[in-house]
């Protein structure tokens, strides 16, 4: 009767401990989910100064071009954002 009980028990250990192990892989996968989520973020965010950076040199480029050609900084501004 003894080992009737124990193999019971054991059994129930067995089935309970599964649901844990179960949660912490879903924890896990979802845990390495967020960090590539992440990372493709800040990726996305990098490019993003990259072509900003690109814009601020042509601009750059704009308004000294303009001002060799004579021009006050506030009117080669002006101009390269597009006024008259």
């Amino acid at each position: 009767m003894t080992d009737e009980i124990t193999s019971k028990e054991t059994s129930s250990k067995k089935k309970s401990c599964g649901g844990k192990k179960n949660a912490m892989l879903a924890y896990g996968i979802i845990q390495i989910s967020a960090t590539v989520v992440s990372a493709i973020s800040l990726a996305a965010i990098a490019f993003g100064f990259c072509a900003v950076k690109q814009e601020s040199k042509a601009f750059n480029g704009c308004v000294e071009e303009v001002i060799a050609d004579g021009k006050t900084n506030a009117q080669a501004v002006r101009f390269c954002n597009g006024g008259n």
